[in-house]
């Protein structure tokens, strides 16, 4: 039994693949481009937003100038509309409680802006569950860096033997491994199965249920 996880947000907790995807697409039609078809962006996330932007334009531009603009105006559409469509996965609500209760400490990483990052967790989880919440921030690496795990890794006051990460691409696996923890691939997310179990998950997860088992016993 760990005595924390540190969850992975988008396609982890979180079924955002749809507002995300519309909020790049509205910036890429105000630049007078085509939008993506929904299926490219599950590979376009992962690595945050500016790199969501640069995949998203990579058909049609790799100008800087572009990118920072669709950027700028895909952050003012999520900022509107990040809740719209966005939807917890199945049985994750109760299996956040029910591993609270048994007194496991819970954090959320995420290469998501860390203003995004906090707001849909208190959108959908409220303030009570997790004991830190981090995205991405000025100055801090992001996944696969182990930056963000070990910040909180100190913040909880937790060993690494003590931990382990949930996440569904490979770049939480890469990230686990390098700041020394366990690893628990979510398959029901943004990424497929093969991925995960090629990248070196050290457990595999097809439903919260499962996850739950392989956190608390």
């Amino acid at each position: 039994m760990y005595k924390a996880v540190i969850f992975d947000l988008d396609g982890t907790l979180l079924n955002t693949i749809e507002d995300l995807a519309d909020a790049v697409n509205s910036g890429l039609e105000t630049l007078g481009y085509k939008p993506q078809p929904l299926e490219k962006f599950y590979r376009f996330v992962g690595n945050g937003a500016v790199k969501l932007c640069t995949r998203a334009l990579a058909d049609c531009s790799s100008n800087a100038d572009d990118i920072s603009k669709l950027h700028e105006l895909f952050s003012e559409n999520y900022r509107k509309h990040c809740t719209d469509k966005t939807i917890p996965y199945e049985g994750i609500k109760e299996m956040l409680v029910s591993l609270n209760e048994k007194g496991i400490k819970l954090a959320v990483a995420s290469n998501k802006p860390d203003e995004f990052t906090k707001s849909l967790i208190t959108s959908y989880f409220g303030d009570g569950l997790f004991s830190s919440v981090h995205g991405k921030r000025e100055g801090r690496s992001t996944k696969p860096s182990p930056d963000i795990v070990n910040d909180i890794l100190k913040e909880l006051d937790i060993e690494k033997d003590d931990v382990v990460l949930a996440g569904d691409s490979d770049v939480d696996i890469m990230t686990a491994e390098n700041a020394g923890i366990d690893s628990i691939g979510c398959t029901w997310g943004f990424r497929p199965k093969e991925e995960l179990a090629s990248a070196g998950a050290v457990y595999l997860a097809d439903s919260a249920e499962k996850l739950q088992k392989i956190i608390a016993g």
